[in-house]
């Protein structure tokens, strides 16, 4: 299944090939976001040991915002003239690094980890605006804000981590 463009048409004032490069790099993050949404439900439902359940409540306003962005991408792609695929088979084709690997575990496991995901979204997304500033400001901007949140969420994370002189304790 492609999701390249196939639309004759695009935002007004932007460019076939602008909206191509813009579609294609929305599509790795609506990729990604969809495997953090499902990575996040994945250690809600499988988190154990102490301070469990402010972990547990913590993930969910995640994944609801986390899904939200997810949608927001596939309309950002649908808008441009793309085709938003979100069927599980074609999300693991797409992906480009490995499954999250901790089932059930304890906290500090699953946020150690969970902070690395974080590393991995949040640093793509950063890459991602450097080149949609020279194509789509619009989708730049919703990025942006989606950095933001995520940021935030990695920061929750990291207070868990994280030693009162500052250390982040991921081992």
């Amino acid at each position: 299944m492609s999701n390249s463009k196939v639309a004759e048409f695009t935002a007004p004032g932007m460019t076939s090939e602008s909206a191509t490069r813009t579609i294609d790099l929305l599509d790795n993050r609506m990729v990604a976001l969809i495997d953090l949404q499902l990575t996040l439900k994945h250690i809600h439902w499988n988190v154990v040991g102490p301070n469990f359940i402010g972990v547990h409540e913590m993930l969910d306003p995640q994944v609801e915002v986390v899904r939200e962005m997810t949608d927001t991408i596939a309309e950002r792609i649908a808008t441009l003239g793309g085709v938003p695929i979100g069927t599980p088979k074609s999300i693991v084709d797409r992906r480009s690094w490995e499954d999250y690997s901790i089932g059930k575990g304890l906290v500090k496991d699953h946020l150690v980890a969970l902070d690395k995901v974080y590393n991995g979204i949040n640093g793509d997304h950063r890459k991602t605006l450097e080149k949609l500033s020279e194509l789509d400001p619009v989708s730049e901007d919703m990025i942006i804000a989606q950095l933001a949140d995520l940021e935030q969420f990695q920061w929750f994370v990291r207070a868990h981590l994280e030693s009162s002189t500052g250390e982040l304790k991921t081992k």
